[in-house]
């Protein structure tokens, strides 16, 4: 498509503080799967400054500036991590700006490319880009744990929780019950945040998915809501007040509320995980929202852990190559990016990769098996199962249940 008449949206003040200093090149995942500059941060930017300034000479000089195929697909070769930004000497928000400029893009009618479109479709059908019944959302919720009618919290878990990892939300709940938190689940009503669809460029579904849960979840009743999904999280902390409103809960991730149980001695650590370890950063959950600490504290408070850190962590953590729509449209590329993450892993001497996001364990576990690494990834709630576990009885005295029998 060559349009004379592209109308930008408003930013210039972006393109003009681009010193094209190449900081940002480095430190892109996406360009060290697809080595051209166009994939760059700076090659983008040089590129919409094209757009931009764009004139009669062009035309003379037979000089294409437009919105064509090779740069729509640069724009998606992005995973959205955050990383650019960082680095970034002129502190441009790139992370904002990828985000504003594909859903420009998707306006001008040339995006989002199909496996994008794929998920819009099937959240404007079904209301998750799984295509899941919903009906069945909440069948990962354990049998064991009773659902309140007016929980103290609401545990969010997320498209992939509900239909992919089901694991990592299930194993939250286990936890938090041990805690003694009553919790119940919107099941049903639990709509996708639209996070996909925003990452992508397609804003169109926000406002109705937002204005439901939010009207749904403070009928509950609940005081907070704690989300098992980094990129939830940062939607439902960040994004819902955009389109409609903010969340009428505290809003905490897995690892925030559950370092403030351990920190308030309500969550009890009764068992040993001895293993070296290291953890992965999420990009949602860290960068995006500044959650560095809070899951190491955790880890910290298990006996026989020993946390080695990644050469590259918090702030400067490798992204896993799954975020911003990456991983849909490129699985190939993510696949080998979260390989080199597992590499980087794998050189601490760690024996475990302890994350907390769906989507990481989803790319990490899968670019381990890629290169047939031994290392273990686990989300942070699976070790958390494990060292909560009620405390066995000493040997040689009887189980509480008998001694009252005897009684």
């Amino acid at each position: 498509m060559n349009d004379p008449i592209l109308k930008l949206p408003h930013i210039e003040q972006y393109l003009t503080a681009c010193v094209q200093c190449g900081y940002c090149i480095s430190v892109c995942e996406a360009h060290g799967q697809t080595p051209w500059e166009s994939v760059t941060p700076r090659g983008k930017i040089y590129y919409m400054n094209q757009i931009n300034v764009k004139g009669p000479l062009d035309k003379l000089l037979k000089r294409e500036v437009g919105l064509n195929p090779y740069f729509v697909d640069a724009m998606y070769k992005c995973t959205g991590c955050g990383n650019c930004e960082v680095v970034c000497h002129a502190r441009i928000p790139l992370v904002e700006l990828w985000e504003t400029l594909r859903t420009w893009l998707v306006k001008n009618k040339v995006g989002p490319l199909s496996a994008h479109k794929g998920m819009a479709d099937k959240v404007a059908e079904n209301r998750n880009p799984y295509g899941g019944d919903q009906k069945k959302r909440g069948a990962w919720w354990p049998a064991e744990v009773p659902k309140a009618g007016v929980p103290d919290v609401i545990f969010y878990a997320g498209c992939t929780g509900s239909f992919r990892q089901q694991a990592v939300p299930r194993n939250g709940v286990l936890v938090l019950n041990r805690a003694g938190i009553s919790m119940n689940v919107l099941g049903e009503d639990e709509w996708c945040c639209t996070s996909p669809l925003l990452r992508t460029g397609v804003n169109k579904y926000s406002l109705d998915h937002v204005e439901h849960m939010v009207e749904k979840a403070d009928g509950m009743g609940a005081k907070d809501m704690v989300v098992s999904c980094s990129g939830c999280y940062k939607t439902i902390s960040s994004d819902f007040g955009l389109y409609y409103a903010k969340a009428g809960q505290n809003v905490y991730h897995f690892t925030q509320y559950v370092d403030k149980l351990l920190k308030e001695k309500k969550l009890k650590i009764t068992r040993e995980f001895n293993h070296t370890v290291t953890y992965h950063d999420p990009c949602h959950l860290g960068r995006h929202m500044g959650v560095y600490e809070e899951p190491r504290n955790i880890i910290k408070a298990i006996k026989g852990v020993e946390l080695v850190e990644m050469p590259k962590n918090r702030v400067n953590s490798r992204c896993c190559g799954a975020g911003g729509g990456y991983k849909s449209q490129f699985n190939n590329f993510a696949v080998r990016i979260a390989a080199e993450r597992i590499r980087e892993a794998e050189a601490t001497g760690a024996d475990i990769l302890i994350t907390s996001c769906p989507f990481c364990v989803t790319n990490l576990t899968q670019g381990a098996e890629a290169i047939g690494s031994k290392i273990k990834v686990m989300d942070l709630s699976e070790v958390l199962l494990e060292v909560t576990a009620p405390e066995e009885p000493a040997p040689g005295t009887e189980a509480p249940a008998a001694a009252k029998a005897d009684a």
